[in-house]
């Protein structure tokens, strides 16, 4: 098993920054892919950034290409989204979660491991 906590969202303006956090702990997160999306109310889960277990090959979706960066230090079995230029559209609770043998897949139903979610608003 592997539980996973984000943490360091929080109300920002727009053209912020905010750096989450997912922690780990249970099991290391080596060998697996690690995947960021966020879900504003109302709406669906979607896919926001994903690394491989390496760290060696990273995937954006288009809404935060150029502006979010994933990263990962498997040492300190944690994963980091850096988020810049931040937008009111950006506002949404912010997800992390695991995946064995597979990597940058958009289908949240594909993941069995998530965090509980921090919440992002972008105030303007």
């Amino acid at each position: 098993q592997v539980q996973l906590v984000e943490s360091g969202g929080g109300l920002v303006q727009v053209g912020g920054s905010l750096r989450l956090s997912c922690a780990a702990s249970g099991r290391t997160l080596s060998r697996y892919s690690m995947t960021w999306f966020r879900q504003a109310p109302g709406k669906e889960r979607v896919f926001l950034a994903a690394i491989t277990w390496t760290g060696d090959m990273t995937s954006y979706a288009d809404a935060v290409k150029g502006r979010f960066t994933i990263s990962r230090d498997n040492a300190e079995n944690t994963v980091y989204l850096q988020m810049n230029s931040l937008k009111p559209e950006d506002t949404a609770v912010y997800y992390c979660a695991a995946a064995l043998n597979s990597f940058g897949r958009s289908d949240p139903t594909e993941y069995s491991y998530w965090g509980q979610g921090t919440q992002v608003t972008v105030s303007s």
